[in-house]
């Protein structure tokens, strides 16, 4: 049995229930965390029997005041390490900004934001002292790009990216061993792209998508090759290309108009 351990956010459903599977076919044991703690459990016993690793399983709901440290201090009560962190968690909500609810939207930023930093904080300065670790932090394709109609979502994913560059460099220069990846998925097939307490549902062609499995391997592999920003799939390389050619304002013009036929 390997001696690494992942700790992986947002773990119950999606890009993130992805991340634990191929982690633990990899032989990665498992920090499992995110609100369900039932869903939780089903997934750990599963993992475990399909691929003989260790699964911890820790409620957690990181909106909260304090939660990162509180999470932080569980796994040390709990005598674990984190080789591997996965920043998945994050919240999504559609629809015009002064339309959504303000306490949504700032829990999102609790979310994608304060304790993904919080997060990163803690483990980042842990991994240093051992002189090695992992971290990814997962960002968007929307990180590239202000969003109508997405404008908040947008920005806390543009901070995650620009964050986790900069804390690249940082680690570099330090000589500390910790690789900090960003990673940029674009339309992914999860709950997030037909989910009703989200707002406003944004209708995307299933040929536009990727599967989760696809983009969390691509995370991982590049997170693991020492990859500073991976963006999956050839069409979002393509779209963050683009991004750099035209005016911010004219991209956000076109991404408005697009997001209002689309979404409903």
């Amino acid at each position: 049995m390997s001696d690494q351990t992942a700790l992986v956010t947002g773990a119950s459903d999606g890009i993130g229930l992805e991340f634990c599977k191929i982690l633990a076919s990899r032989g990665y044991n498992l920090i499992l965390v995110a609100r369900r703690e039932a869903k939780l459990n089903e997934i750990a016993i599963d993992l475990r029997q399909s691929h003989a690793v260790r699964c911890t399983v820790i409620a957690a709901d990181l909106s909260l005041p304090q939660a990162a440290q509180i999470l932080f201090q569980n796994t040390k009560d709990q005598r674990l390490q984190v080789d591997f962190l996965i920043n998945n968690a994050g919240l999504l909500h559609n629809g015009p900004f002064c339309e959504l609810s303000l306490i949504e939207q700032e829990t999102m930023i609790a979310v994608n934001v304060l304790a993904l930093t919080s997060l990163t904080h803690l483990f980042a300065n842990d991994m240093a002292t051992r002189k090695t670790g992992h971290i990814l932090n997962v960002a968007s394709l929307a990180a590239w790009t202000p969003i109508p109609s997405q404008n908040v979502y947008a920005a806390t994913k543009a901070y995650v990216l620009a964050f986790s560059q900069a804390l690249t460099d940082e680690m570099n220069a330090a000589g500390n061993g910790v690789i900090v990846s960003a990673l940029c998925p674009g339309y992914t097939a999860t709950k997030m792209m037909d989910n009703p307490d989200q707002g406003a549902t944004l209708r995307i062609p299933a040929n536009m998508m990727m599967s989760s499995k696809d983009v969390a391997n691509q995370g991982i592999i590049g997170c693991l090759s020492g990859q500073h920003t991976v963006v999956p799939g050839i069409s979002n390389k393509i779209g963050t290309a683009i991004t750099h050619l035209a005016p911010k304002m004219t991209l956000a013009k076109l991404l408005g108009r697009f997001y209002r036929m689309n979404m409903n």
